[in-house]
């Protein structure tokens, strides 16, 4: 069909394509999108930075050039994961639990795709409310955390902890101080965030 209406110079009245080029009914639902790149549209449209790193030593190569990028080579950071700490020991930062630090480097929960948000709770932000921790985040996560809603997070958490369920749980979803406050972002505290995301799938 596709190719009589281009012979004979039939204009595409809305018709939907899949990314093939091949014709699916008006009445058939559109493709999903993945989640991954719904994550990464939403993430970079809230005012996030991204960077994707292939494996370990790639991750700390970006990591390295944040560090440079914003002059933090030698700066305290707030972290309060071991296993992060140990992996960055071989740098020049100061690790604490300062909430005056330069900034705050951590791992989450899931990666929310639609809406961009990042899931975080108390194994990570301990009992500080967001608005305590510094204006800006590095935060590391892995590919197999990509999830489409915070429901699907909410219950995949409950299952994994069992009765010893985090609290503090919250997202962080709002990446740019400059970005128009709206009715779904109200109340959120803005971060300076970079996200390192690294596969493992």
């Amino acid at each position: 069909m596709n190719f009589l209406k281009r012979l004979f110079g039939i204009e595409n009245t809305g018709e939907v394509t899949d990314e093939n080029g091949n014709e699916i009914g008006k009445f058939m639902p559109k493709p999903e999108t993945p989640v991954d790149e719904e994550f990464m549209h939403n993430f970079k449209k809230n005012g996030g930075k991204f960077l994707y790193c292939e494996n370990e030593n790639e991750l700390r190569l970006n990591f390295s050039e944040i560090l440079k990028e914003n002059e933090w080579d030698h700066s305290e950071v707030y972290c309060s994961n071991e296993s992060i700490r140990q992996d960055f020991k071989h740098t020049h930062l100061t690790f604490n639990k300062n909430l005056n630090a330069c900034f705050f480097l951590s791992n989450c929960e899931f990666l929310i795709s639609n809406t961009g948000a990042i899931l975080v709770s108390s194994s990570q932000l301990g009992d500080k409310k967001l608005s305590d921790l510094p204006l800006n985040f590095i935060v590391i996560a892995k590919t197999s955390q990509l999830i489409k809603t915070i429901g699907e997070g909410l219950q995949k958490i409950n299952k994994r902890h069992d009765r010893n369920l985090p609290t503090n749980i919250t997202t962080i979803k709002t990446f740019d101080e400059n970005k128009d406050s709206d009715f779904m972002n109200y109340g959120s505290t803005p971060k300076n965030l970079y996200l390192l995301l690294l596969e493992d799938l």
